[in-house]
């Protein structure tokens, strides 16, 4: 009884980069992340590869706020989950 995000979970994370989002995607206070200024990088951390397999280096596993580690997140935006780059993991 929401929006449908992907056909099918494969389909949500195949390919190279995954399924383009469709609908508005909710914090867990009810904020819409898409248009909700407290969200102001939109982007989803996954700390994943294109491919959905673990991305080494890049999950700000063991993140310190003094350190400048990188993870791997998506533009929500861009409507590909997995389609991520690397952003400090400083980044809020």
């Amino acid at each position: 009884q929401g929006q449908l995000l992907a056909k099918s979970w494969s389909s949500l994370f195949g390919g190279q980069s995954g399924a383009a989002l469709r609908g508005p995607i909710y914090s867990f206070n009810g904020r819409n992340v898409l248009a909700d200024a407290l969200w102001p990088q939109q982007l989803a951390w996954h700390g994943s590869t294109p491919r959905g397999g673990h991305a080494r280096r890049g999950d700000c596993q063991g993140w310190r706020s003094s350190g400048t580690a990188q993870g791997m997140a998506s533009a929500l935006a861009e409507g590909k989950l997995l389609a991520g780059h690397r952003h400090n993991c400083s980044t809020p």
